[in-house]
């Protein structure tokens, strides 16, 4: 059992920095959209629209940036790769099917036995009624 809390530690761990990788993405694309003016790419395609000069950073400070949130993503991709390295190799088809046996006969087997010890408890509930209606009655009689 305790080798499969640090397995699913790691799992939240992974979980944890896909979310934060995500988060990355998300203000990466967020950074590039809002902070870059608008250039030509194609002679066929005019630039219609301008940004005003302080809506969007100088192409150096932009180009710092921008490396800046790649290394941010390579960095957390490779803490993802490592997390995904450390995770224990899926088992075996078999063995799974084995297991998965096991836990199901000893839940078969735990249900039994609350079904015993339920009937139990209700046979000596009804015993108890039974005995205290006749010390009722006696003592009615007397």
């Amino acid at each position: 059992m305790l080798q499969d809390l640090s397995h699913m530690d790691r799992i939240t761990q992974l979980q944890d920095e896909i979310q934060r990788i995500l988060v990355i993405m998300s203000s990466s694309i967020a950074y590039l959209t809002t902070r870059s003016t608008f250039l030509q790419v194609s002679e066929e395609i005019p630039i219609t629209k301008q940004r005003n000069p302080d809506k969007f950073d100088p192409p150096e400070v932009f180009e710092a940036n921008k490396r800046e949130l790649v290394d941010d993503l390579i960095m957390k991709a490779k803490q993802i790769e490592v997390l995904i390295q450390s995770l224990p190799a899926p088992e075996p088809e078999e063995q799974r099917a084995k297991r998965l046996q096991e836990l199901e006969n000893e839940m078969t087997t735990a249900n039994q036995e609350y079904t015993q010890a339920f009937s139990e408890l209700l046979r000596t509930m009804l015993d108890t009624a039974d005995i205290e209606a006749s010390l009722l009655s006696k003592q009615r009689s007397t």
